[in-house]
């Protein structure tokens, strides 16, 4: 009767799944859950990995429309960071700089950060608002910990993206953010440029997004 099952799944080209791995398949994925398991260490790895941004900056050459060929970013990357299944370049990455302004007119707010170390034309900026945009995964990819592959689908790994950076929003809620404009800050975190389908990259703004903001 087995040999008649077999087969049956080869000729007709089903797969026999055991009740086990039917059970797990029909697990409600919880994206909280997961991300108490890994954040943590998601935090101290890009605090250990970290790279000087100064470096990362000094390699890209903006042309006056505030674009690069994404061909010269390659060697940027190999070198510091490294690329997503969808073709973001990624780094984790630490600062010191000035506080140039805070912009909180919209849920997405941001700092300016005059970086110390880099004199060139890339503006940077961080988030410091209610929320991150939800297409900003950087801090989910940056370390190369949190596969794709990881997940039974798309939307799982997107849910895991935004609840990190709730985290990370949370993390940084106590910081009275107006109050750091004309300091000098310490921050670590991540920084994402979008590649796909593109031939030339806009660099001429760069946001990062924030794990740590410190005061020296």
């Amino acid at each position: 009767a087995v040999a008649v099952f077999v087969v049956f799944s080869l000729l007709f080209g089903f797969t026999v799944v055991s009740e086990e791995e039917e059970a797990a398949a029909n697990v409600e994925f919880d994206p909280v859950l997961y991300v108490d398991g890994v954040y943590d260490n998601l935090r101290t790895t890009i605090k250990d990995g970290a790279v000087d941004l100064a470096a990362i900056l000094r390699e890209i050459e903006p042309e006056q429309d505030g674009r690069t060929s994404k061909e010269s970013l390659e060697p940027v990357v190999e070198e510091y960071g490294l690329v997503t299944p969808g073709d973001a370049h990624v780094y984790e990455v630490t600062t010191t700089g000035v506080v140039t302004d805070v912009d909180t007119s919209t849920s997405r707010g941001t700092l300016g950060l005059q970086v110390t170390g880099y004199e060139g034309p890339i503006e940077v900026r961080a988030y410091v608002g209610r929320r991150i945009p939800s297409d900003e995964t950087s801090v989910r990819d940056a370390t190369g910990l949190i596969l794709f592959g990881d997940f039974r689908e798309q939307t799982e790994y997107g849910r895991v993206a935004s609840e990190i950076n709730k985290r990370v929003v949370a993390d940084l809620a106590d910081i009275d953010v107006e109050s750091l404009v004309g300091q000098e800050v310490q921050l670590t975190g991540t920084l994402m440029m979008r590649t796909q389908n593109l031939t030339r990259v806009p660099v001429g703004q760069l946001t990062l997004v924030p794990i740590e903001i410190v005061t020296p």
